[in-house]
């Protein structure tokens, strides 16, 4: 169910993987993260909510940080950044997916499909020595994450949906 991201590696057996903080630094700053690791070594927002704080289900305020658990789980999460339509979201660029065709593509307002593979860090804020396997896409809901992602200078293909 879960992959790494924010969340799990089968290989390094690790619950929560978090993001690189200069992806949060150049996209910044955030009012609510409702996914935020229980222990972390920087803030990602203004507000955190983690695993035991029921993230999906809180009062979001303001702009919002996601990363979301990865796997299936993660629709859940794109469908509710779809509907306050005001944060940006990182997941894998996994295209081809139901999830991906039906939360991104149709719901989005833009996309920064990320050049390199993203080294994600442990919740001690060590670096992995293994990227993540897979690319990765930032997903912007609503006019402020559009122009957050496209000002953002993380290299990467800026995509406008609508």
């Amino acid at each position: 169910m879960n992959g790494i991201g924010s969340h799990q590696s089968a290989k390094m057996k690790n619950d929560e993987w978090l993001t690189p903080p200069d992806i949060i630094a150049k996209l910044g700053p955030f009012d609510t993260d409702p996914c935020a690791p229980v222990i972390r070594p920087w803030d990602t927002a203004k507000q955190h909510f983690t695993i035991e704080d029921d993230g999906l289900n809180q009062l979001w305020n303001g702009f919002v940080w996601c990363n979301p658990p990865y796997g299936l789980e993660a629709q859940r999460w794109l469908f509710r950044m779809s509907q306050y339509d005001n944060g940006i979201a990182l997941i894998f660029a996994r295209t081809e997916t139901k999830m991906f065709q039906k939360w991104v593509w149709d719901q989005a307002t833009s996309l920064l499909f990320i050049f390199d593979r993203l080294y994600f860090h442990d919740v001690n804020g060590n670096r992995a020595k293994a990227n993540a396997g897979a690319p990765s896409v930032l997903v912007a809901y609503g006019s402020l994450a559009d122009i957050r992602l496209k000002d953002s200078g993380i290299n990467g293909k800026y995509i406008r949906l609508r």
